[in-house]
């Protein structure tokens, strides 16, 4: 008999499906609001979720990421009165197991928990395939969590990966890690850097030359194909690869054969490609500047890497570690930081994502010169003027856009934490940029993406954040009146 939580603010539908669960020999429980669920999640036990997208504290597709980040992540099935598309989309992404249109039949209702438990049942029968544990990658973030998962399972499976992601989150060391955990492990780890390809010159490092096949040729060259093989071939930065090699090295993809330069023989390569990038390259092959069927057969199997900013816990993590490896390479005594210190790393989005937040790292143990504790002091002074220039528009903004400011001859009131304050304050700010963003575009959803900068997917899960999300008709966005 399997656990199924059911979580809906409508008391009449919650009942009905508890008991619809009950008439199949199964345990129901319910939850009317994300807390309630999550207690109940905590407490473990709990095979599927049903999961309404609209709850007195939050939005369920929001939720969803972090409702799952226990030990046996339950399966989630999002129900909802006013379905789109995107938010189907953004479900499935966020880990859904199926996505449902009140109102719906019973059977329609009942049949995806019924193939969950029994994948379920499968899947606890099997191994798990996941990551080493020396992988070097730090943090238990549920996004980052879902990613070591994904890479797992692509490691044991040895298909090519495709890994996306902003710079600086971690995409080399990803692939390393899926390359040491699959069964190529003993092979060759072969990087290539496509931004540092010359155009002249990228065939015959990658394919290789023969001796005389062109002037300065005076000895055969081996390709970095030829070394990849029965390893791991890895293109960094793969959106920079030029044009001219694009359609050649699509034949290699396809054939894994390649003919070096001056060479009249094809020659194998048995090696798997791992493939990076931090472009957006469906955009560049729309402007022809990425071949579209070299994109369609990279994406084998896609990992898109989180960046930082959304990775909750994982700072203080990375900190620690850092801080941990420094003082067993010195020697030292490992330095403790400030809750001043800490404070100011976690308030910065890092643009630079990991390797960013690693550098500052760096850059303050060398400024705090072997002292046990790390102060704001010991960071760079760019960081400390950005955030600090930051805090005091913060601050400007949330006393000119209402009244939480001290009038003269007011009292003065009590400050909240300056996490709670300056999260406030950004909720704010982001719901009157969206809303702006609404009426500049007349909620035509393609221009709203494209003056934003996001993805379909993302615009839509921050408009439902902020409630401005109520319906989907055609192409428009249609906005929700506040309260």
């Amino acid at each position: 008999m399997a656990t199924i939580l059911v979580v809906d603010d409508d008391n009449l539908f919650r009942e009905l499906l508890c008991t619809s669960v009950e008439r199949h020999g199964h345990a129901a429980v319910g939850a009317c609001s994300l807390n309630q669920a999550r207690r109940t999640l905590e407490a473990g036990g709990v095979d599927v979720v049903y999961l309404d997208v609209r709850l007195p504290d939050g939005s369920g597709i929001e939720a969803l990421e972090s409702l799952r980040a226990v030990a046996d992540p339950p399966e989630v099935i999002i129900v909802t009165g006013q379905g789109d598309p995107d938010g189907a989309e953004l479900a499935l992404r966020c880990g859904a197991w199926d996505y449902i249109e009140k109102p719906a039949s019973v059977d329609r209702m009942t049949l995806p928990m019924l193939r969950a438990l029994s994948y379920r049942t499968e899947k606890r029968k099997q191994r798990i395939p996941s990551l080493q544990e020396n992988s070097g990658i730090i943090g238990k973030s549920p996004r980052l969590a879902s990613c070591l998962a994904q890479a797992g399972m692509a490691a044991a499976s040895g298909v090519d990966v495709f890994i996306t992601g902003e710079t600086g989150t971690g995409k080399e060391i990803f692939a390393r890690a899926i390359h040491q955990s699959g069964n190529r492990a003993q092979g060759p780890f072969v990087v290539v850097d496509c931004t540092t390809l010359p155009s002249t010159l990228a065939e015959s490092v990658l394919f290789g030359h023969e001796r005389g096949s062109f002037t300065g040729a005076d000895r055969r060259q081996v390709g970095l194909i030829e070394q990849a093989d029965g390893g791991t071939l890895f293109l960094d930065e793969v959106g920079e690869l030029p044009l001219a090699i694009q359609a050649k090295f699509l034949r290699v993809l396809q054939e894994r054969s390649y003919r070096p330069v001056g060479g009249g023989q094809m020659q194998k390569s048995d090696f798997r490609l791992v493939a990076a990038t931090n472009r957006d390259l469906p955009a560049m092959a729309e402007r022809q500047e990425f071949r579209q069927d070299l994109l369609y057969r990279l994406g084998a199997f896609c990992l898109e890497l989180p960046p930082l900013r959304e990775r909750e816990g994982d700072i203080k993590a990375m900190l620690e570690w850092r801080l941990a490896s420094h003082a067993a390479q010195t020697g030292g005594v490992c330095p403790v930081p400030s809750p001043e210190f800490l404070e100011l790393l976690l308030s910065h989005n890092w643009p630079g994502n990991v390797r960013e937040l690693l550098q500052t790292v760096d850059m303050s143990l060398v400024a705090a010169q072997g002292e046990r504790a790390l102060f704001p002091q010991h960071l760079p002074l760019e960081l400390r003027v950005r955030l600090m220039r930051g805090s005091v528009a913060l601050r400007a903004l949330s006393s000119g856009a209402d009244s939480g400011g001290v009038r003269p001859g007011e009292p003065p009131r009590p400050l909240e934490p300056w996490r709670e304050h300056r999260a406030t304050i950004l909720q704010k700010v982001e719901r009157r940029y969206f809303e702006a963003l609404l009426t500049l575009t007349a909620g035509d959803a393609a221009q709203a993406a494209v003056i934003s900068g996001l993805k379909s997917a993302r615009l839509y899960e921050l408009l439902a954040k902020h409630g401005l999300l109520k319906a989907r008709r055609g192409e428009s966005l249609i906005p929700e009146t506040p309260e």
